[in-house]
């Protein structure tokens, strides 16, 4: 190189000024020196470049065929020097000569593309120095012009898209127009397919492509997306090995990448690896570097995140290190400051709830309002810096006590809090904070309108955080609480210290722990219940509920799982950590089921049924076959499940109950008052089938089904033994029966096949008077009296076997000749009779 740059000063020596070819010498200079420049960067190669191209253009004036030549490499000169030098005026010079080329290259000449190119270059640098969109919106279309000159197979089409991406992706930036970026990772796919590998840019457009996804990812939170940018990243890597000037890059993307994909799904290991390739990009930024305060930054960043997760101390104390330093390099003014002053104050927060630290409290406060400071009015964070000064400022009234604290934190959190309408995600946890700081408040001051708002605020936030959702159980808790205050306020404590309720000294003393105020608000909803059979006020009823709910949930000990799956544990007599008492959870649910369906009872609100039928349900887990109040779960889960039906007519809830109904009454004995009642809804609920159904000879009508048939039989049998005593003796077979065999042999008699044929082709109006004709004659019995005599037979002689084949002696004898005396007789063809 040194060899031609000689060897092009002797060729200029040999032109003296005023001799041809004067300006093909001071060009050739020229150009070697540009390239001595590139090859070993020296700025006096570039310098005196510069000069030669002006000297050769002064030689080249308008109508020269080398003018837009000469004209074109100076601007591409003077814009090396703007990067290297960062003098605006080269610059702009450049983009002035880059003009004047253009003009000189109309199209359809071979070197249009080229100016075309730089000119579009030269605008996208003055973009990035001075920010105006015009320039940009030059620099796209005139790289868009450059491309359809650079048609596939073009050596330098890759340089165009490069470019065309770039511009288009800081347009984005600027403007949020996604269709630029969609745009710009359309022309980065194509690009790439033009570098393939070991092409000496693939690594470039490996980085840029997945540059540009990991941008789509934050706006679109596709994940597909960002698996694809960091498989990309770790191509481009591969190509940027140890001593790459690109390295540094692609390391901090690929960090930031898996960080991302961590927050996205939770995996460690993505956040293990973002920590360590920061650290890496870390070793290569120096002090001095451009970009060792971003790299300081970032793995700050991830280094927080893993002690969120880890809790190691250790973590923090490297991420509040890593901060201090970062903050160091951003001088007042720099985009990024506040940003660190928000997460170091948050680290130092976070530090304080860890060792008790004073001092990192008051800097978080401090850095806080500096923060706040950053983020005027219509900032975008500037609801998090008033909301995490306001968490700082409760935390330091918790310590200190100074209510002017207290006071500031309420007046951040409601500014926040209008700043997070309905609908923005961090809405729940303001919230949270400003009911938080109300209720403490009012522990301070008692004014009542402040814990009247601290419970609205807490039933607004435990609204948006559905089950499941990590801050759940901190704020039904804190929702818990305050409503204990409201209601130890207004309600009169000397009555419900009076009421038979459980737990009386945890509901008046003050509840301490999660499980003390769960007994208090059932406690406190059995009182409201009470209150509300006397007065029969909605309001009542209405907070009974919803303290009783709150107890339910507030008694389980799992974050994540449903209360029907931690109901379902629990019955199955799984241990699920705390220890649970599961008397008082069976009567959370039996109360709670209670006031839902009086509430229905009252209102007729579907909502509040269904909701009893859960519980209900829920109820039964806990009833299992056995339990001696298993009838009673089954008739009330039946009873709602009709209720439905009448509401909303479900063939499938009308089936439910009647099947619970039935099993219900094979649990009760006849003659128990609980047996009568369910026998009477159990009847309710046939007759319902049946009128539901349109009678069977209509002709667009569906048959009544065997089922329904066997279920109305069912019920008149029911209805009969009821007047019938309880043992009888089968005359045909000298069997003695009771209530189950008296059932079973009609059933199974030819009598009952015959009813049911009948009932399969009669009208519906005809069809309950045959059954009730059919049954009652089936079952007439007689009663047999006769004078006491020896031998008698008792119940165990008797019980089990034929009496006509014991012995005929004594009194054996006189049952069988009675007995026998009414065969003859027919009583629709079966006979029964009792000895008295």
């Amino acid at each position: 190189m040194d060899f031609d740059v000689a060897r092009k000063r002797t060729e200029l020596e040999h032109c003296p000024p005023g001799q041809d070819g004067r300006d093909v010498a001071l060009y050739g200079l020229a150009d070697s020196l540009y390239h001595r420049f590139h090859r070993e960067r020296k700025i006096d190669d570039l310098n005196e470049a510069i000069t030669m191209h002006r000297a050769a253009l002064e030689l080249r004036p308008i109508g020269n065929d080398a003018r837009s030549l000469s004209l074109n490499n100076l601007a591409v000169c003077l814009s090396y020097r703007y990067e290297n030098q960062r003098v605006i005026s080269d610059l702009e010079e450049a983009i002035v000569l880059g003009r004047a080329a253009l003009e000189l290259r109309p199209p359809g000449h071979a070197e249009r593309s080229a100016s075309l190119y730089g000119l579009a270059c030269y605008l996208k640098r003055r973009f990035t120095e001075k920010a105006a969109v015009c320039d940009l919106e030059e620099a796209i279309e005139l790289h868009r012009a450059a491309l359809e000159l650079r048609p596939p197979g073009y050596p330098r089409r890759d340089s165009s898209l490069r470019q065309l991406t770039l511009c288009l992706s800081d347009r984005y930036d600027r403007q949020g127009e996604v269709n630029d970026l969609e745009e710009a990772i359309k022309f980065g796919r194509a690009e790439l397919e033009l570098c393939l590998p070991g092409h000496a840019k693939r690594g470039t457009s490996l980085h840029t492509l997945a540059y540009f996804l990991r941008k789509r990812y934050v706006k679109q939170a596709a994940i597909h997306d960002l698996e694809e940018a960091i498989e990309l990243h770790r191509a481009a890597l591969e190509l940027r090995p140890s001593g790459h000037p690109d390295r540094t890059s692609t390391l901090c993307e690929l960090a930031l990448c898996l960080s991302s994909r961590y927050d996205k799904l939770g995996l460690v290991d993505d956040l293990e690896e973002a920590v360590k390739f920061g650290r890496a990009a870390l070793e290569l930024c120096l002090p001095g570097h451009t970009n060792r305060g971003e790299s300081l930054h970032n793995l700050a960043c991830n280094i927080r995140k893993r002690f969120m997760k880890q809790a190691a101390i250790r973590d923090l104390e490297e991420a509040i290190e890593l901060y201090r330093t970062a903050l160091g390099l951003c001088s007042s003014g720099h985009p990024d400051r506040p940003s660190m002053l928000h997460e170091l104050a948050f680290c130092l927060s976070s530090r304080y709830d860890k060792l008790g630290v004073v001092g990192d409290l008051e800097e978080a406060i401090v850095l806080g309002r500096a923060t706040l400071e950053l983020h005027p009015l219509g900032h975008p964070n500037r609801s998090v810096s008033l909301h995490n000064l306001a968490c700082d400022l409760r935390k330091s009234f918790a310590h200190k006590a100074v209510i002017r604290d207290l006071e500031e934190s309420i007046g951040l959190l409601r500014s926040a809090l209008e700043l997070r309408p309905i609908g923005h995600p961090d809405r729940a946890s303001t919230l949270r904070q400003l009911a938080l700081c109300l209720s403490h408040i009012y522990d301070k001051q008692s004014l009542v309108d402040d814990l009247e708002e601290a419970v609205t605020l807490g039933r607004a936030a435990l609204e948006l955080c559905s089950p499941g959702h990590p801050d759940r159980r901190m704020v039904l808790y804190n929702l818990a609480c305050d409503t204990w205050k409201k209601f130890q306020k207004q309600t009169n404590i000397h009555l419900l210290q009076g009421t038979n309720h459980h737990h009386q000294a945890a509901s008046v003393d003050g509840p301490t722990s999660r499980a003390d105020v769960a007994t208090s608000l059932f406690d406190l909803s059995q009182y409201l219940w009470d209150q509300f059979q006397k007065q029969g006020t909605m309001t009542d009823l209405d907070n009974a509920i919803r303290l009783a709910t709150y107890a339910l949930e507030l008694r389980s000990p799992l974050d994540n799982v449903s209360i029907g799956a931690w109901v379902q544990k629990l019955a199955q007599g799984a241990s699920l950590g705390d220890p649970v008492i599961l008397g008082q959870v069976v009567d959370n649910l039996c109360a709670l089921a209670i006031y839902y369906r009086t509430r229905f009872q009252t209102q007729r609100t579907t909502v509040d049924l269904n909701e009893a039928i859960t519980l209900y349900r829920y109820m039964l887990q806990f009833r299992p076959a056995g339990h001696p109040n298993r009838a009673l779960s089954l008739h009330d889960l039946a009873e709602c499940l009709a209720d439905r039906f009448r509401q909303q007519p479900t063939t499938a809830d009308l089936d439910d109950a009647i099947a619970l109904q039935q099993e219900g009454l094979q649990l009760l004995a006849f003659g128990d008052p609980d047996y009568d009642r369910s026998r009477r809804c159990f009847t309710a609920y046939l007759q319902m089938k049946i009128r539901s159904q349109v009678a069977m000879t209509s002709s667009n009508a569906l048959p009544v089904t065997h089922f329904e048939i066997e279920q109305v039989i069912r019920n008149a049998v029911f209805e009969v033994l009821k007047t019938t005593p309880t043992r009888l003796l089968h005359t045909h077979t000298g069997m003695l029966c009771n209530r189950g065999a008296q059932m079973s042999t009609f059933m199974t008699s030819q009598r009952y096949s015959q009813l049911l044929s009948f009932c399969r082709t009669c009208h519906a109006d005809q069809r309950m008077e045959l059954i009730r004709t059919v049954v009652s004659r089936y079952f007439q019995f007689v009663t047999l009296s006769h004078r006491w005599g020896e031998g008698e037979p008792s119940l165990r002689d008797i019980e089990g076997r034929p009496i006509y084949g014991m012995s005929v002696k004594g009194g054996l004898g006189k049952l069988q000749t009675s007995v026998l005396s009414l065969v003859s007789m027919t009583i629709c063809g079966h006979g029964a009779t009792r000895a008295a």
